[in-house]
């Protein structure tokens, strides 16, 4: 029997996180000093396209993509940068936030209903091929 829903574990985490909206994570689009990552599947993101210049670290293998210590660290995940992570709709990118906090990475926060709400905000779409 489930004890906590994937509903529940999503608002725990965004309890937890900076959430950011749509039109305030476009306006940071060109700031040097802020790295969008799509948590999104590889399948998604061909289907849809991604936000221009995102890193691509599908949820599940961001921890080992983030670890410094890992073979599959990302060094785009380091370096001090604020992450805003997305996904479709905003809850693997809150899941992803949690854990990236829990895991030392303060300077992280996610983007309020996803891709779609980016995508509607104005963020450049580019296609995934």
């Amino acid at each position: 029997m489930t004890t906590k829903s994937a509903k529940e574990l999503v608002a725990a985490a965004n309890a937890e996180i900076e959430t950011l909206a749509a039109d305030a994570a476009v306006k940071l689009m060109n700031d040097a000093n802020v790295v969008f990552v799509d948590v999104r599947d590889g399948d998604e993101r061909r289907k849809a396209g991604a936000l221009q210049g995102a890193v691509h670290v599908s949820r599940g293998i961001l921890e080992f993509h983030a670890d410094p210590t890992s073979p599959m660290h990302n060094k785009a995940l380091g370096g001090g940068k604020r992450l805003l992570l997305y996904c479709a709709s905003g809850g693997r990118s809150a899941l992803a936030a949690q854990t990236l906090k829990s895991m030392g990475i303060t300077n992280v926060a996610h983007v309020a209903g996803g891709f779609p709400a980016l995508q509607a905000a104005g963020g450049k779409i580019e296609p995934i091929t």
